[in-house]
């Protein structure tokens, strides 16, 4: 299975010592994007929202290629 057959793409990935492991995954499918944190206790998965409180969606045309 290729990184192209994946339903999920990282497009985001930043690792702060106060937060812990920070990344952006985008759905190739629907295009929504997810914010997912993962610290030393646990972690967590939300959509990721824009200013106008609707999620992050990217059109399929502007997802990095692999």
């Amino acid at each position: 299975m290729g990184k192209s057959d994946y339903r999920f793409i990282c497009v985001h990935d930043e690792i702060s010592f106060g937060f812990g492991t920070m990344r952006i995954l985008v759905d190739r499918e629907t295009g929504v994007n997810y914010l997912w944190c993962r610290d030393w206790n646990g972690g967590g998965l939300t959509p990721l929202l824009g200013s106008d409180g609707k999620p992050v969606i990217t059109p399929k045309g502007e997802l990095p290629e692999d």
